[in-house]
């Protein structure tokens, strides 16, 4: 492609609007364009690349005897009723584009499509000679961002690989699941990206197991605990560990003290000279479920812990059943305004006890009588505990579980992972901390979905039995995004030779110089005919402003036709390294798909 024929756009200047690096470069180099809010324009230079990101990932899902297909956007509401998810997805959640058509009928734009694929299912699979399945499709998917950023790292609108998988048993399941991670790994290596593959939580999607593949960047979204043995990493919503060893307590009789403006752990441990591992700290939380009722939930946790609150809500989720309900729709901690919506009497807020009394609450039809009581794992062991005392001003030492209060029925593991933290597989490793954006994500579903929507099939005794599903997503866009995101300098982008739009630029410095024309076109067709795509560069611009471009749009060879040709050379520059070198015009195709080839087969054999 000429560029003096492309449509190509570049900014001198960083777009006002964009947060991170790989989002100012994507459109200051011209390869995407803001329509709206989260919306993006894909711009010819970043179609290329992600044709090749989805070329890679069909290439590896093909691999493993998954077919491809093509699922509708636009999906029936009734459908999501059936998994009970339409709730999650447009109140809990809120990211479901959802709309009313001329007949009345709700419909939502997908952002998933566990439901279509589990209707297919279950009107054309019969019988186990049918499985295992995997079906696939590469699409658009939509979601309502509440504060769409990052440009395609959190769009509303983005391009997915999603895959489903359908199995007579678990067994089944966990060697696709096995597969899928190594053919995730095989894409993220092949698409020159450093990652981790880390446990993670299922979310809204559902199921027992999860990992996710995260691409190593500074400005990542999520954090990534792991251990330095290569043993252990997690999401640190997922992530587990083991805590800080207790302190003995100083206190040996049960007593009330007086404790003035200490509303925070820190400033009770300071008075009265403790430890927070000897504190029992109560946290209040708000939980609002599908079917309207609210129930105030009570934590239990040690006071140097933190309330993971990914693990709280799923915990809450599994007793939704318990309410009359089937999920969450809301989980906060409840400001003023929201508890006078349902306390009876001011909360001694900074103060309150671990048996703090039901009729703290209004009851009525929407809100629940009575405290939802959890206490984590790290506080069922302290003996001779500080906690509060339903008092304003005033704390309790020396407390114990039996004696001054009763230790809540449900015990539960909600609390934080932190680097510093000792590994549970072996507590000699800390846990390290790391920036990642998730790329993929793959879940064992197990019959959350066919028991839900009646997708069965016959066993080969003849009975009818809910098919076994796995889920298996990758963000097309959101990887080449990344990818910028993981490699980049004060110039512009450093594509990976296999995604770079194109592999060579050949750039000529003076269009009003003859021979410089002439050896440019000659070799940028010798190259596209040789399998290297090639850029030329012959605008009518300056020297200078070639180069800037050539840089800041990344690609990974640049050849200059300057002042080397009068020794029968031109100029080579590898935009990774800077590194520039001087190679014989009759040399160049044969030597640059040497090196294409072999940047190229490195993700292949690693």
């Amino acid at each position: 492609m000429r560029l003096s024929q492309m449509l190509f756009v570049t900014l001198r200047d960083d777009p006002a609007d964009a947060e991170i690096p790989s989002h100012k470069l994507l459109l200051r180099a011209g390869y995407i364009r803001r329509i709206g809010s989260g919306v993006y324009a894909y711009l010819p230079l970043m179609w290329r690349v992600l044709q090749k990101v989805s070329q890679i990932v069909r290439e590896e899902m093909n691999a493993t005897g998954a077919q491809e297909c093509l699922l509708p956007q636009l999906q029936p509401a009734n459908l999501w009723k059936e998994s009970g998810r339409w709730d999650t997805y447009t109140k809990a959640e809120g990211i479901m584009f959802s709309l009313i058509d001329r007949r009345d009928q709700q419909l939502g734009l997908g952002p998933t499509h566990e439901e279509v694929i589990t209707t297919i299912a279950r009107d054309m699979i019969r019988s186990y000679r049918q499985l295992p399945l995997h079906l696939y499709q590469i699409q658009t998917k939509f979601r309502d961002e509440i504060r769409p950023r990052f440009g395609l790292m959190r769009g509303r609108e983005f391009i997915m690989k999603d895959g489903y998988s359908f199995h007579v048993d678990e067994a089944s399941l966990k060697k696709t699941y096995q597969d899928m991670y190594q053919a995730y790994s095989n894409m993220l290596r092949r698409s020159g990206l450093a990652f981790r593959a880390v446990e993670a939580d299922s979310g809204a999607i559902g199921g027992s197991g999860s990992t996710e593949f995260m691409v190593l960047a500074e400005a990542g979204e999520d954090e990534v605990l792991y251990t330095e043995d290569g043993k252990y990493a997690a999401n640190v919503e997922k992530a587990v560990s083991l805590p800080a060893d207790i302190e003995p307590s100083r206190f040996t009789t049960y007593e009330k003290r007086d404790t003035p403006g200490t509303e925070t752990i820190e400033t009770v441990c300071q008075l009265l000279k403790c430890s927070p591992t000897q504190v029992v700290k109560n946290v209040l939380y708000q939980t609002v479920y599908n079917n309207g009722m609210t129930v105030l939930v009570l934590v239990n946790i040690r006071g140097d812990q933190e309330v993971n609150e990914v693990k709280l809500q799923n915990e809450l989720t599994k007793l939704a059943p318990l309410y009359g309900a089937t999920t969450i729709i809301n989980l906060s901690v409840p400001n003023s305004e929201a508890q006078q919506t349902w306390t009876a009497k001011s909360l001694p807020l900074g103060y309150i006890a671990p048996d703090i009394a039901d009729e703290y609450i209004i009851a009525n039809k929407q809100i629940h009588p009575k405290f939802l009581r959890l206490v984590d794992q790290t506080a069922v062991d302290l003996k001779n505990f500080v906690t509060g005392a339903n008092e304003t001003g005033y704390h309790v030492v020396g407390a114990n579980w039996g004696e001054q209060f009763k230790l809540p029925e449900r015990v539960v593991d909600v609390r934080k992972a932190r680097p510093g933290d000792r590994a549970v597989h072996n507590p000699e490793q800390l846990l390290q901390s790391a920036r990642g954006i998730e790329a993929g994500h793959i879940f064992q579903l197990g019959t959350k979905y066919s028991q839900a929507m009646g997708a069965t099939y016959t066993n080969e005794q003849g009975e009818e039995k809910p098919l076994v599903m796995g889920c298996f997503g990758v963000g097309v866009s959101r990887l080449a995004q990344a990818a910028v995101e993981q490699s980049y300098d004060k110039d512009g982008i450093i594509w990976p030779v296999a995604i770079a739009p194109y592999h060579a630029i050949v750039t000529i410095p003076n269009i009003n110089d003859a021979q410089q024309v002439e050896i440019a076109q000659k070799l940028y067709t010798q190259l596209n005919q040789a399998g290297i795509e090639t850029l030329l560069d012959d605008r009518d611009e300056r020297a200078g402003v070639k180069f800037k471009d050539a840089d800041l749009i990344g690609i990974p060879y640049r050849i200059v036709t300057g002042r080397a040709i009068a020794n029968g050379k031109v100029e080579v520059v590898e935009r990774a390294t800077r590194k520039s070198q001087e190679i014989a015009i009759d040399e160049l195709t044969t030597t640059l798909k040497q090196w294409v080839e072999e940047a190229i087969g490195m993700g292949h054999r690693a």
